[in-house]
């Protein structure tokens, strides 16, 4: 039994570092690298900004999560690396400065409640994303286990910030 969960845990975490170092690798060139005078997460987020919009985000929430894709626990620390304008993470000091930079960059509770939605309906991790596909042999099922809940997440998240603002509640 020990053997088995050494294995497992071995192999979950091999799996982990082959996804998710080569997406620090990326998530720190875009925020280095200067096109224009402006890093290229700048500008993915500028292009993400119209569509993020429409589902009570902004473009650097929207970009963190596809960044997150190997990861979904950088999501959030992808978000505030961006919003600080930082090539790399920072620690803040308090719940406070989080909610001071938060609110500074246009946070409102919808903001929050549709970043909930989308973090609790979008798609998995890409070491799931890998281990659904090892395991069914099956890129149909992996490609459904990425649309499905991706697809759900960006439906309620319209709805919930369409009707907000509808009801004038924004």
């Amino acid at each position: 039994m020990v053997r088995s969960l050494l294995d497992r845990t071995l192999f979950v975490l091999a799996r982990a570092i082959m996804v998710a170092a080569p997406a620090g690798l990326i998530i720190w060139l875009m925020a280095n690298v200067k096109a224009g005078g402006i890093s290229l997460l700048d500008h993915g987020a500028g292009f993400l900004d119209p569509f993020a919009r429409l589902l009570g985000m902004d473009g650097y929430i929207i970009l963190a999560f596809i960044l997150g894709l190997p990861a979904n626990e950088i999501v959030i620390p992808i978000i505030i690396m961006s919003y600080m304008a930082t090539g790399n993470i920072l620690e803040l000091d308090s719940l406070d400065a989080l909610r001071e930079l938060l609110v500074a960059k246009g946070w409102t509770w919808l903001t929050a409640i549709c970043t909930m939605i989308f973090t609790l309906n979008h798609w998995p991790c890409g070491t799931t994303l890998f281990t659904i596909r090892k395991e069914t042999q099956s890129l149909k099922w992996t490609l459904l286990s990425f649309a499905i809940p991706t697809i759900t997440g960006i439906i309620i998240c319209f709805l919930v910030a369409s009707g907000a603002r509808l009801l004038g509640l924004v």
